[in-house]
């Protein structure tokens, strides 16, 4: 049961994301959280950085959503600059949503990985659907409270994760 929060890859941050060896993976498409994935939760939009970063994945031919569990007004004012397809109020880790960013890329589930900071709504959300998890470590400590109550969690869970990636090496 512990191994649905493990992440495919843990990795520092989005910049560390190596577009050429995904596209030889085969994959066409990634699906990004926002809030302490891509920038703090009180950061209204994208980086001049991020904007390039996403530039960059498209000019290589592969697809972008934003989900987010976050409000309509987050998501859309986060996207003015990135125009991307999105989807707010997600409901991660539900997954309707992944299914719908799928749907929305015309993209199979081995085709998509999902980068996300939160390993109980884009890990977990994720690996129910079968497709491929990178967490990130938050981008800033600050954290609404309910995820403040998780991340506690989370530490156990990455504990677990790093000693089970170290006797599979």
């Amino acid at each position: 049961m512990i191994k649905r929060l493990y992440p495919t890859q843990y990795i520092q941050s989005i910049f560390d994301l190596d577009i050429e060896k995904l596209k030889e993976e085969g994959i066409k498409g990634i699906i990004f959280d926002i809030d302490n994935t891509l920038v703090p939760y009180d950061v209204a939009e994208p980086t001049q950085e991020i904007i390039s970063f996403f530039d960059d994945i498209q000019k290589a031919g592969m697809g972008i959503t934003l989900v987010s569990n976050n409000t309509e007004d987050r998501v859309l004012k986060f996207n003015e600059k990135l125009k991307v397809l999105a989807l707010h109020k997600a409901q991660k880790p539900l997954t309707k949503s992944f299914k719908k960013a799928l749907e929305m890329m015309n993209y199979k589930k081995e085709e998509v990985i999902i980068v996300g900071d939160q390993i109980f709504t884009d890990v977990y959300g994720g690996n129910c659907i079968g497709i491929k998890t990178y967490l990130v470590v938050p981008i800033s400590d600050k954290d609404e409270w309910q995820t403040k109550i998780k991340r506690g969690l989370e530490r156990q869970v990455i504990k677990s994760y790093k000693k089970w990636k170290r006797r599979q090496a």
